[in-house]
């Protein structure tokens, strides 16, 4: 039988690299790790790693293994700390995954609001996930998403939260700056400051650049939405954000604000659940207080 202590060995095989540091990630003498990987193989009857000179190659069974253990360890690590929480005589942790940059910014806004109103329920905030949002909200490894994106799949629904519109930002004495709107050439031609996330989920590129057959003059990806604003502050570039997230940050800043094509460029921003939590307490407060704060917002 697989064992929880299984699981964390070939986890940290993979993320270490070499049996020595994996042993001091697990806190092991490297002969005893040795001793439980080779009891381990001997038992499932298939070689799990290999040796590459100083380093370790994990076999197609640890592969296979290493998989489970990315999708049973934090459902694992979730159990114990809910358990935790009751032994404590708190009601449980809600999980929230955020899925792109301004959610966050967005998020933090209200979670305030939620942990006065649900005082027995502590939060986690997930932004980086092994697969996707939606995977890790199918295999449970977050109870809610906040999302730009709508991906129908059986056993998900979603609320809307908010539809918002976004904007250019530029320098004040950017070419572009005295401009009514922004039009597919024009930004072709020039430098986009955007966050790293995936070419297809940028939405000034799938909607507004890529159905023109244009492409920005160069894209430079920030992790940083304050050194972002300062790049763009300084010429080195033009973004796109939600404009009331523009209107928080651009206080001192003075960046101008340009509409994104003659219509304007709006988009919308989702809360998945599973169906079948839609009657769990704490989730249904969390929904509540997300669209009473939606609804009482500038978005």
């Amino acid at each position: 039988m697989i064992e929880h202590s299984h699981l964390k060995i070939i986890q940290a095989l993979h993320a270490n690299g070499t049996l020595t540091e994996a042993a001091n990630a697990l806190c092991l003498s490297q002969p005893a790790l040795s001793h439980q990987i080779g009891y381990l193989e001997k038992k499932l009857g298939v070689a799990l790693w290999e040796r590459e000179g100083r380093s370790l190659r994990l076999t197609q069974a640890g592969l296979l293994l290493l998989e489970t253990a990315q999708q049973v360890l934090p459902v694992l690590t979730q159990a114990e700390k809910t358990l935790a929480a009751y032994g404590e005589g708190r009601q449980g942790i809600l999980r929230i995954g955020v899925e792109c940059y301004p959610c966050f910014e967005w998020l933090t806004g209200m979670i305030g609001q939620y942990m006065r109103q649900m005082p027995g329920i502590d939060v986690d905030i997930v932004q980086k996930f092994q697969f996707s949002g939606l995977e890790g909200l199918l295999n449970h490894h977050i109870d809610v998403l906040i999302t730009p994106d709508l991906v129908r799949k059986d056993g998900i629904e979603y609320e809307v939260l908010a539809e918002y519109q976004l904007v250019l930002l530029a320098a004040p004495d950017h070419p572009l700056a005295d401009l009514p709107l922004i039009t597919p050439e024009l930004l072709s031609k020039e430098t986009l400051l955007t966050f790293p996330v995936p070419l297809e989920r940028l939405d000034i590129l799938t909607h507004f650049l890529t159905p023109a057959h244009l492409e920005p003059a160069k894209l430079k990806s920030i992790e940083s939405l304050e050194i972002m604003l300062q790049m763009t502050a300084l010429n080195r570039g033009v973004c796109v954000l939600p404009e009331w997230l523009a209107d928080i940050k651009n206080k001192d800043l003075n960046l101008k604000k340009i509409q994104i094509g003659d219509q304007g460029l709006f988009q919308k921003l989702y809360l998945a659940m599973r169906e079948a939590d839609k009657e769990v307490t704490y989730i249904q407060k969390f929904i509540e207080s997300k669209l009473n704060t939606v609804r009482n917002s500038v978005i």
